[in-house]
């Protein structure tokens, strides 16, 4: 009970930030959805690539933090949090450099992939003001993984829900009552990741929870930043894996006989997932950083403690989420739609979706454990094998050569879903926790760890 209650400590304040965050793009859409069908479609697809091309691969990258930091911290190494988040935040800046040029040529790239040239040139003009924002998130996402791994996570919550309430008015203004246009919602994300790290900057400047881990520049942040690269690329791999699937199923929808219902039941269905996993994606990361702090402290026993403790918790949120997701199957297309044919396509889909709901749960909590340890290799081969040998050719298949549409290719992703959630809860299950143990403390070196009869 005592470590169910730390890790609804920290999981709790994280559902709500990764929701405010992902509310900043929602709040955009919904607004820019005012202004007329090409500028909504032009924002959704330049937003989509966005995320796919940008935003998540410097979360995945940031995402080695969780292994270096919150193992660090558990062996006492202060200085060293200061010093890979440092190193984390030039990393992902030099990484924008090739994102920049991407965006920068987006409308091309859509022409390209055959779409429609005013959408196109729409999709190019919204991508370049979203372009500040990019470098804003370089040094965002670095300072949310330095918190979290500390367990600092009200600070956190209260930075990203006074970007929130800070993004509404902004973007209302800048869309209704300025001549800038649709690219206002662009402009509006972008100051709202810079006020977002000003707030977050401040705090771990002043905080005396901080004084401790934060530290001035250092040099060897720049000697010695290819340790950091190759667990930041491999976590980065091994979170965009999986999202790409889902992007992937949502592109090849098009080429259905019925491209536009198709597409649009998909895009529900994928919204909706969306919106329900920030609460395993909350759950994964609470798993992470108790599991990195008693592995960095010693304390392997500790560790297989708090990892038993996510795998419930895993278990009862993917329970009542997808308990609820079958119990609103008649209500869930009339948000979205008031096409009726569309409604009752979302039905059909429903118990589908629940079961994904079940299955992203598992597999959202253990990719937690996964990044704990530093592990990333075998999450980045897991999800390799499970979605793209498994999930996506299953799904071609039963879209496309059995005619079941959009059903046939969400089977196929859950199919992808569920091997990694197996083939997660074995890699966990087999764990030995003694060497994982031992690994934390070869990476931290510099203080060899003495394991205790007892873990704290």
């Amino acid at each position: 009970m005592r470590e169910m209650r730390r890790q609804g400590a920290i999981a709790l304040p994280l559902v709500l930030v990764n929701m405010f965050q992902f509310l900043l793009q929602v709040v955009s859409l919904m607004m820019v959805g005012h202004l007329g069908s090409l500028s909504l479609s032009s924002a959704a697809i330049a937003s989509s690539l966005c995320n796919v091309t940008g935003y998540i691969i410097l979360l995945g990258m940031a995402s080695a933090l969780e292994t270096l930091c919150g193992q660090a911290y558990g062996a006492e190494q202060y200085q060293k949090l200061g010093l890979y988040t440092q190193k984390a935040i030039i990393a992902l800046l030099v990484v924008c450099i090739p994102i920049t040029i991407l965006w920068f040529y987006m409308e091309k790239l859509l022409i390209l992939i055959g779409q429609e040239s005013d959408i196109s040139h729409e999709a190019g003009k919204y991508a370049v003001c979203l372009l500040p924002g990019l470098f804003g998130a370089a040094l965002l996402q670095p300072m949310v993984k330095f918190l979290q791994s500390q367990s600092l996570v009200l600070p956190l919550l209260g930075a990203s829900a006074f970007t929130l309430c800070f993004h509404v008015p902004v973007c209302w203004i800048l869309l209704f009552k300025s001549s800038v246009g649709y690219v206002g919602a662009a402009v509006a994300v972008s100051l709202s990741y810079w006020v977002n790290v000003a707030a977050l900057a401040l705090y771990i400047k002043f905080a005396p929870a901080c004084r401790k881990t934060s530290t001035g520049f250092s040099r060897e942040a720049i000697t010695g930043i290819h340790n950091f690269l190759g667990l930041a690329l491999l976590s980065a791999v091994m979170i965009c894996l999986e999202y790409w699937s889902f992007e992937l199923l949502v592109l090849v929808s098009g080429l259905l006989p019925d491209p536009e219902l198709e597409a649009s039941v998909l895009s529900i269905c994928i919204y909706s997932m969306y919106l329900v996993y920030s609460i395993p994606y909350g759950l994964g990361a609470a798993a992470s950083t108790r599991v990195s702090n008693e592995l960095g402290a010693g304390c392997p026993r500790t560790a297989r403690l708090a990892v038993f403790v996510a795998v419930l918790l895993a278990v009862i949120d993917g329970s009542v989420i997808s308990t609820s997701i079958y119990a609103i199957r008649y209500l869930l297309g009339h948000a979205y739609s008031s096409d009726e044919e569309v409604i009752q396509y979302v039905v059909k889909m429903a118990p589908l979706v629940s079961v994904s709901a079940f299955m992203d749960a598992i597999q959202g909590v253990l990719s937690g454990v996964v990044r704990g340890c530093g592990r990333q290799d075998l999450g980045a081969y897991v999800n390799l094998g499970a979605f793209y040998l498994l999930g996506v050719p299953v799904a071609c298949v039963l879209g496309f050569y059995f005619h079941f549409g959009a059903i046939g290719l969400w089977i196929g992703i859950l199919s992808g879903s569920t091997a990694q959630a197996i083939l997660l809860s074995l890699i966990t299950g087999f764990a030995n926790w003694e060497r994982q143990a031992e690994n934390a403390r070869d990476r931290m070196i510099d203080k060899p760890i003495a394991f205790s009869g007892e873990d704290a």
